[in-house]
C-alpha cells in the first residue's frame, strides 16, 4: 500500500508508524506522481530507508545534496535525514519503500557498535546502491524478498525478514564506509530543523525573513544561504510553498470554499493565493 499523503509533526518528522503488525518495518511500492503534492515533500523519520526504483528515475534531495536514481538503482537514506523526492522529467518512476526502526536491523548488543556510530556519521547522510557493486546488488535483492515476505505472510516469516535485514546492515558495514563526525555539520542540520519546525508552527500567521533567522540563531543573509543550499529557494518563497501544500488537504477534505482556506493557511489574499497556487499546482484552487 503506498503512502499518498503522510503527517509530519512541527519539526517535519513524518507521523506515519513504520510497521508491520509485529514487526517495527514497512514495505510498500511508491508512485511519486499520486503523491496528493504530485512529490514526496520535504521530511524526515527516525527509521532508516532504503529505495529499490523499478520504474522511471527518481530525484531525491537528501539535506542539501541532489542525487538521480535510475531504474534497477536504489538508494540508502540515513536515519534522521531530511529528505524529499520528486519524478523526474514525468517519468512515471515507481520504487519499493522499506522503512526500518535502526533498533532491529541488528540484536541489542551489536547496536552500540555496530549501528549508532553509522547514524551519527555526518559523512552519511545516504548511500547510492549501484547493481553492479556486489554489496550494493545484495541489498536490492533483499529489499525485493522483504517486500515478497510481507505480502505472503507466510508462517514465520518475520524471521525470515530479520535475517534478511541483519544481511543489509552487514552489507552497509562491509562497504567500509570511513565514518567521520563534524560538530559544525550537526549544527547545520539542527539548525535548519529548528527554521522549518518554526515556520511550520507559525505559517498561518504573518511571517518575516528576520523570524525564520531568530529561530536558527543565525542573520537574515545566512538563513537565506541556508534555505538556497538545502531547497534552492529563498526562506519565504518555501512559507508560501508549504501554504500551498497545507491547503491541498483542506481543499479535498472540507467544505471551505477558496477563501476560508486561503485565510486558514496565512495568506492574506485570495487573489494571492490563486495565483500562486496557480503557478505551484499547474491547476486553480477550484479545481
Amino acid at each position: 500500500m503506498q503512502i499518498k499523503d503522510f503527517s509530519v509533526d512541527q519539526n517535519l518528522k513524518e507521523m506515519t508508524e513504520h510497521r508491520t503488525t509485529v514487526l517495527p518495518v514497512a514495505c510498500y511500492v511508491t508512485t511519486i506522481s499520486e503523491n496528493i503534492n504530485g512529490h514526496i515533500p520535504l521530511h524526515w523519520h527516525e527509521e532508516f530507508q532504503f529505495i529499490h526504483v523499478i520504474k522511471g528515475i527518481a530525484h531525491f534531495q537528501i539535506n542539501e545534496e541532489l542525487i538521480f536514481i535510475q531504474e534497477g538503482e536504489g538508494l540508502f537514506i540515513n536515519s534522521g535525514r531530511l529528505h524529499l523526492a520528486k519524478d523526474h522529467k514525468n517519468s512515471g518512476c515507481v520504487y519499493i519503500c522499506l522503512n526500518v526502526s535502526p533498533n532491529f536491523v541488528v540484536s541489542h548488543e551489536l547496536y552500540t557498535t555496530f549501528v549508532s556510530p553509522y547514524i551519527q556519521a555526518t559523512n552519511l547522510p545516504y548511500l547510492h546502491l549501484l547493481p553492479r557493486e556486489s554489496w550494493a546488488d545484495s541489498i536490492l535483492t533483499s529489499i525485493g524478498k522483504i517486500k515478497q515476505l510481507i505480502s505472503q505472510s507466510q508462517p514465520f516469516y518475520e524471521i525470515e525478514v530479520s535475517m534478511e535485514l541483519t544481511s543489509i546492515w552487514k552489507n552497509i558495514v562491509k562497504n567500509g564506509i570511513k565514518l567521520n563526525f563534524k560538530e559544525g555539520e550537526a549544527l547545520k542540520d539542527q539548525r535548519m530543523k529548528k527554521m522549518l519546525n518554526w515556520i511550520h508552527q507559525h505559517y498561518t500567521e504573518k511571517i518575516l525573513l528576520e523570524d525564520i533567522a531568530q529561530a536558527g540563531h543565525l542573520s537574515r543573509s545566512e538563513c537565506c544561504r541556508y534555505f538556497k543550499r538545502f531547497l534552492n529557494k529563498s526562506p519565504l518563497n518555501y512559507v508560501t510553498d508549504y501554504r500551498i501544500q497545507k491547503s491541498l488537504l483542506l481543499l479535498q477534505h472540507s467544505d471551505l470554499n477558496v477563501t476560508d482556506v486561503a485565510y486558514q493557511v496565512g495568506f492574506n489574499s485570495t487573489s494571492y493565493f490563486i495565483d500562486k497556487f496557480r503557478k505551484s499546482m499547474n491547476m486553480t484552487p477550484f479545481a
